[in-house]
């Protein structure tokens, strides 16, 4: 190129002392003296996306190996009561076989002592004259205890007894197991106040012979119980009772077991002494 143009005119001086200016375009590929030079630019996004790769398949193999970290071993010691206990009011102690008593003075209160009773009055200590005794005056009030006893025992005659194959004092034949029992399924309160109580229970029961010769098979029934309450001496106790018959469930499709399996289930399997 000349001296005289505007990038190396006289005055100046040369370039390389051959008095031309040797210019390269910018990534021609028709560049004469050389492949183009590489971007900059692309160099650095691609260290950017091979970074990035870098920490993602890092952040996975971490993620496994937690995920595969054993935890470590429970500890031997029990947890804490709290930890399984029922909410509400705490149930009361009561020694095998009794009634529990000094409920709470409130609604719930009032259910679990319906909860209870049924379940008390619905056992097989109905049927003898003793602990019947016992029974109505650890639930009932005791100016409803004193007017219910005669009318209980006389319709807990021999001859109803002897329906249901036990004998006078309410004994089953040796050999056979008389089951009774209430497994209250729910309650319901219908009305209450700091002095009285409505509830209704609805239970499940069983009742009936299991043994060999038994002509009176063990069966389920489903009804409700209403229990009038009132609260007296600290406690809650009855004034009044009824039944009636439901709801029931459609019967489900399990076999009936045999009279032994009944037996032995019955003696194996306690019944419950809070309800509630």
């Amino acid at each position: 190129m000349s001296n005289d143009d505007q990038y190396g005119g006289g005055g100046h001086g040369e370039v390389g002392g051959t008095g031309q200016t040797r210019t390269r375009l910018p990534d021609s590929p028709s560049d004469a003296y050389g492949t183009p030079r590489r971007t900059p630019r692309a160099s650095r996004g691609l260290v950017t996306v091979v970074g990035v790769v870098v920490l993602l398949i890092a952040a996975i193999a971490f993620a496994n190996q937690s995920q595969d970290t054993p935890s470590e071993p429970s500890s031997d010691k029990a947890p804490a009561s709290s930890s399984t206990a029922a909410t509400g009011t705490t149930p009361l102690p009561a020694a095998p076989g009794t009634i529990p008593k000094g409920f709470a003075h409130n609604e719930q209160g009032a259910q679990s002592a319906a909860a209870n009773y049924a379940v008390a009055l619905g056992s097989d200590a109905m049927f003898k004259k003793d602990s019947r005794h016992a029974l109505v005056d650890g639930v009932y009030a005791p100016d409803a205890a004193a007017r219910l006893k005669g009318p209980q025992d006389d319709a807990y005659s021999a001859a109803f007894l002897t329906r249901l194959g036990l004998d006078a004092n309410g004994n089953a034949p040796q050999g056979s197991t008389f089951v009774t029992r209430t497994v209250p399924v729910g309650t319901r309160v219908e009305s209450y106040s700091a002095a009285t109580a409505k509830v209704a229970v609805w239970y499940t029961g069983l009742i009936g012979m299991s043994g060999a010769k038994s002509t009176d098979p063990v069966r389920t029934t489903w009804a409700t119980w209403t229990f009038e309450l009132t609260w007296a001496d600290g406690d809650w106790k009855v004034v009044s009772e009824s039944q009636q018959d439901g709801p029931a469930p459609v019967p489900g499709d399990v076999a009936a077991s045999s009279s032994d399996d009944i037996s032995k289930a019955v003696k194996e399997f306690g019944g419950f002494t809070y309800a509630r």
